[in-house]
């Protein structure tokens, strides 16, 4: 049996599959983000620990037996979070999230340092692991004096899991100290954050395994055999694995808490300037290339709460069919913005309500915001000169026919969506599991689902929603002076 983990911002998910990758059975298990001040965003790493051993505890009393043939286990965990340890492996603080802005301008400086951008392949993003260490360097002296190893979320759990110290490619290449061309941390990026490469876990493939559940947990959860865990792999690199997304070509968007295009490449080709993210793929020489926009279901989230309604409910009352673009314009800066325009200052806007506004126009004005935001995205990967002709619609969003047919019309491209079953983030972690444990080729593993159907663009709507589109872009820098003018 195989055991994947998926360590999200708002829980974990433990999923236990047969070698064919069928499902036996999953089990979640949530936790807090705490938010002590504007922009911030923390996680207590005991808490990841203790949402795991509730996770596996359930799994066991349902299927003992199965979790008692446990071959390999597979991580895969949100992205850029800064978990500082010291010496003897304490957590000193909480773990600062990928979400954190409070480094903006450490980042912004960071970014501005010769050669940084041509070693790491990316802009260096308020978010990513670096600048939040330039921050606690400035703001906890003492905390960074004291630490002597930083982690990425996943990697504290294979710490807990293995007492192994290590980290996979594809989640390193979102710290911005990542060679990511030669996957392989940088002493001149790390000498610019004030650290060293003593600092930093060793490095392993998503695919490899780096380590060996540990003895007491084997006895604890019941497991008889030797049990590898793999390097697994940041969040959307194992969802692209998940869902068989590895080859040039192949991608997909994802309808998240943030929004992601993503595209598979088998050569590192950075475009830093459009904000597009390059970063190593789980897989040996593969790269991917994704935009990321900050509140995509976290949007309607928003509105739904503003409203006193849940987001399914705000869902369901739109029509299925899109009928052309909403007047009432929204764009979804709630926490500022990666891609296109890489400003943790921007702040999100509606635009042409009217007195008759309801909440269906506000929920279509949402939706049709976070699809404009995507379509920037998709213009951003063009300019980098990656090509898409179809791609896969995940994501609990993708549930939402008028938000697909939105998306579709605006990319002008088919979105596919697979039959029934798993093929996310934990999957993508069960099959590097597999690929640890196993000799079968990662071609065999990492297929991609069968498609339930396939949603197209409506061509009748498409010289519209490029107005809207259009519309939609040049509102952008107004809110980017308003935001200089805020001082923010």
């Amino acid at each position: 049996m195989y055991l994947g983990l998926d360590l999200g911002t708002s829980g974990l998910r433990a999923l236990l599959t047969d070698p064919a990758g069928r499902v036996i059975d999953s089990a979640e298990a949530g936790y807090d983000n705490p938010h002590p001040h504007a922009g911030w965003s923390e996680q207590d790493p005991a808490d990841w620990i203790a949402a795991c051993e509730s996770a596996i505890g359930a799994l066991k009393s349902r299927n003992a037996a199965a979790v008692a043939d446990i071959k390999g286990i597979g991580l895969s965990g949100q992205m850029h979070g800064a978990t500082l340890l010291d010496s003897a492996g304490q957590v000193l603080r909480p773990c600062i999230l990928w979400n954190d802005t409070r480094s903006s301008a450490e980042a912004a400086a960071l970014d501005a340092t010769p050669k940084m951008r041509d070693i790491t392949g990316n802009i260096v993003f308020p978010g990513f692991t670096a600048p939040k260490l330039l921050w606690v360097a400035k703001h906890e002296p003492e905390v960074f004096a004291r630490t002597a190893k930083i982690l990425l979320p996943k990697d504290y759990l294979r710490f807990w899991l293995t007492g192994e110290l290590v980290a996979d490619q594809s989640d390193a290449a979102g710290t911005s100290w990542l060679d990511t061309g030669a996957r392989a941390w940088s002493g001149d990026a790390l000498k610019a954050g004030g650290l060293t490469e003593d600092h930093m876990p060793s490095l392993v493939e998503g695919s490899e395994v780096s380590g060996m559940l540990r003895s007491s947990l084997k006895e604890a959860w019941g497991i008889r055999a030797p049990v590898v865990v793999a390097g697994g792999a940041a969040d959307n690199a194992a969802a692209a694995c998940g869902a068989g997304c590895f080859a040039e070509g192949q991608g997909f968007v994802s309808l998240g808490t943030s929004g992601v295009l993503l595209a598979a490449k088998d050569s590192y080709a950075p475009a830093p300037e459009t904000a597009v993210h390059t970063f190593c793929h789980a897989v040996p020489a593969r790269w991917y290339q994704m935009g990321v926009i900050l509140a995509a279901t976290d949007s309607l989230n928003w509105l739904a709460r503003n409203l006193g309604q849940t987001p399914s409910d705000l869902a369901r009352a739109l029509p299925d069919q899109i009928t052309g673009p909403n007047r009432a314009m929204f764009l979804p800066y709630l926490s500022g913005e990666r891609t296109p325009h890489n400003n943790a200052a921007l702040r999100g806007s509606f635009v042409g309500l009217d007195i008759a506004s309801d909440p269906q126009a506000l929920t279509a004005a949402v939706m049709e915001g976070v699809a404009y935001a995507l379509r920037d995205n998709l213009e951003a990967l063009k300019a980098t000169g990656t090509e898409l002709s179809s791609v896969l619609a995940l994501g609990g969003g993708a549930r939402s026919r008028f938000w697909l047919e939105t998306i579709a019309t605006l990319f002008d491209m088919p979105l596919r969506l697979p039959a029934d079953g798993e093929f996310g983030a934990a999957m993508g972690a069960v099959r590097l599991a597999m690929a640890a444990a196993e000799e079968a080729s990662l071609e065999e593993i990492m297929t991609q689902p069968d498609i339930a159907e396939t949603i197209d663009p409506r061509a009748e709507l498409s010289e519209a929603y490029e107005a809207g589109y259009q519309r939609y872009a040049a509102l952008a820098p107004a809110l980017i002076a308003d935001a200089e003018r805020a001082g923010l």
